[in-house]
C-alpha cells in the first residue's frame, strides 16, 4: 500500500495552530466577566477574611496556584486557566484581601494591609490544597517570595510574572519616572496608579477596559494605598528564595513599567531562569500561550520529567 504523500500546507497549518506566538496574536475579544468554561468559584477562609476563589481541572492532578497583583483579580488568568488544565494541572487563582470580590478581607479595623497579612493568607492557601506551582503577579510575586523563603516546602515552583525586580523603593528604576518616586507619598502614588488604569494608558480593548474600572467599585482604596507603600518598602529575599532550591522563573516583557535589564540582575540573584516576551505588563493577558509554555518547561523541571 503506498504511504500518502506528505502535504506541507497542512504540516505547516499544524505548524502555526501550534505555534504559541501565533495563538496569541489570534486571541480575540474576551469577556473577562464571564465564567471560564467548566471552573468553579468558591470562597476561602483566609486569616484576613474569606477570598474569592476559581478553580478549574482534576483536584487529584498536580496544583497550580496563580495570585494577581495590587488592583487586579483571578480573572486576570482567564485565558490561562484553561491551558493549564489541558497540561494536567488543577489550577486556582485568587483575589488578594481588599480586591474586588475579596474586598471584605482586610486587617482589624484601625489597621493595615501589610506583608504579614498577604503572606499569611497565601501560606493558608497553600497549606490547605498541599504544595503547588506558585505564580505571583506584579506585586504578589513579591509575596510569593516571602512565602517561598519562609515556606518552600510549600511551593514546588515559582514564578514572578513582571513582579518588581528590586528590593527597597521598588519604584525607583521605574522607566522614565523612577527618578521622582521618592516624592511621592503612598496615597499619591495609589491615585496616579487608579488614573491610568482609567486612562487606558495600558491601551486595552474597550471590554478589558470597562472590566477593569468597574472592579474599582469594590476594591478598597486603603488597600491601594497601603499595597503601593509595601511597594516601596520591598523586602530584599533573593538569597533565601535561591537557597531554598526552589524552581524559579522570572517572566517579563519588553514594554513592562522595568527595564528588562533589571529583571536579567534579579534573575541572576535568584539562580532562575528567565522569558521576555514583546508585550507590556500584563503576559497573562497578551500573550498567555507563550507564558504558560515556559512555565510548564519549570514545572517539567521541577516533577523531574
Amino acid at each position: 500500500m503506498t504511504a500518502p504523500l506528505p502535504d506541507p500546507a497542512a504540516d505547516a497549518s499544524a505548524a502555526a495552530a501550534a505555534d504559541p506566538v501565533a495563538l496569541d496574536a489570534a486571541i480575540g475579544p474576551t469577556d473577562w466577566a464571564a465564567p471560564v468554561p467548566g471552573s468553579v468559584r468558591s470562597v476561602f477562609e483566609a486569616p484576613s477574611g474569606p477570598l474569592a476563589v476559581v478553580s478549574l481541572g482534576d483536584p487529584s492532578h498536580p496544583r497550580v496556584l496563580l495570585a494577581p497583583g495590587a488592583t487586579g483579580s483571578k480573572e486576570d488568568f482567564a485565558l490561562m486557566l484553561p491551558l493549564l488544565a489541558e497540561a494536567g494541572y488543577y489550577v486556582q487563582a485568587y483575589d488578594l484581601a481588599g480586591n474586588y470580590e475579596s474586598a471584605s478581607a482586610g486587617p482589624p479595623r484601625g489597621g493595615h494591609y501589610d506583608y504579614p497579612l498577604f503572606t499569611a493568607d497565601l501560606e493558608a492557601l497553600l497549606e490547605s490544597g498541599g504544595p503547588a506551582h506558585l505564580l505571583g503577579y506584579s506585586f504578589a510575586g513579591i509575596v510569593a517570595q516571602l512565602v517561598t523563603a519562609r515556606r518552600p516546602e510549600l511551593v514546588r515552583s515559582l514564578t514572578l510574572l513582571t513582579t518588581p525586580p528590586d528590593a527597597g523603593n521598588s519604584y525607583r528604576h521605574v522607566k522614565r519616572i523612577g527618578w521622582i518616586s521618592h516624592l511621592v507619598t503612598p496615597r499619591q502614588g495609589a491615585g496616579l496608579m487608579i488614573w491610568g488604569i482609567g486612562s487606558n494608558l495600558n491601551k486595552v480593548d474597550a471590554s478589558r477596559l470597562a472590566f477593569v474600572i468597574g472592579r474599582f467599585d469594590l476594591t478598597r482604596r486603603e488597600c491601594i494605598d497601603d499595597i503601593v507603600g509595601l511597594m516601596k518598602a520591598a523586602p530584599d529575599v533573593a538569597e533565601r528564595v535561591r537557597a531554598s532550591g526552589v524552581p524559579v522563573l522570572v517572566a517579563t516583557s519588553e514594554h513592562d513599567l522595568w527595564p528588562v535589564e533589571r529583571y536579567a540582575l534579579h534573575a541572576e540573584r535568584l539562580g532562575a531562569r528567565m522569558a521576555v516576551y514583546r508585550t507590556g505588563h500584563s503576559p497573562c493577558e497578551t500573550t498567555p500561550h507563550q507564558l504558560v509554555r515556559d512555565m510548564l518547561r519549570l514545572y517539567r523541571d521541577a516533577e523531574g520529567r
